[in-house]
């Protein structure tokens, strides 16, 4: 029974929209407009502990689409899940956080940015699917190389 309770856990305890805002500027004349919008987009993940074995994991999208210099809109959407996590070896815990939380929490910020958009009068955007095993290396890269930068001292000027 004891092996029971050290058996690794990880279970999708709420899925939710933590938070989604929209701006239309320069509404109603863009959609006047004839010229295709220029898009751009954000992503970021983020996760904390809530409790001990629960975490939170987020990924946050901005989007951003312009008609030469003026914004159409501007929405950004957090979509947040709790997770329980227990018992996984720590190898596994941040890979967990990192990329299977998102994995499960990216389809549902998806269709409520494609939702919002089509309910504020644009075409609805569907965001391209993410790779967040690349997303979660790139972030360690990206980590480790602003150690190393700060790790290095620089040299002093001397004049001989």
């Amino acid at each position: 029974m004891a092996d029971e309770t050290q058996q690794p856990v990880f279970q999708i305890q709420r899925v939710y929209l933590k938070d989604l805002s929209l701006e239309q500027p320069n509404s109603p004349a863009i959609f006047l407009e004839q010229d295709a919008p220029n898009i751009e987009v954000a992503l970021d993940v983020g996760a904390e502990p809530l409790a001990d074995g629960i975490f939170e994991s987020t990924v946050t999208v901005t989007v951003t689409a312009k008609v030469g210099d003026k914004v159409a809109f501007l929405v950004e959407g957090k979509q947040a899940g709790i997770f329980e996590i227990r018992h996984v070896p720590a190898e596994q815990f941040d890979p967990l956080l990192g990329i299977a939380c998102p994995n499960i929490l990216f389809p549902y910020l998806r269709a409520n940015i494609a939702d919002v958009l089509t309910r504020s009068g644009f075409p609805p955007i569907h965001l391209t699917e993410v790779n967040f095993e690349v997303f979660y290396q790139q972030r360690l890269q990206a980590m480790a190389e602003q150690k190393t930068d700060a790790t290095v001292v620089p040299a002093s000027n001397s004049i001989n």
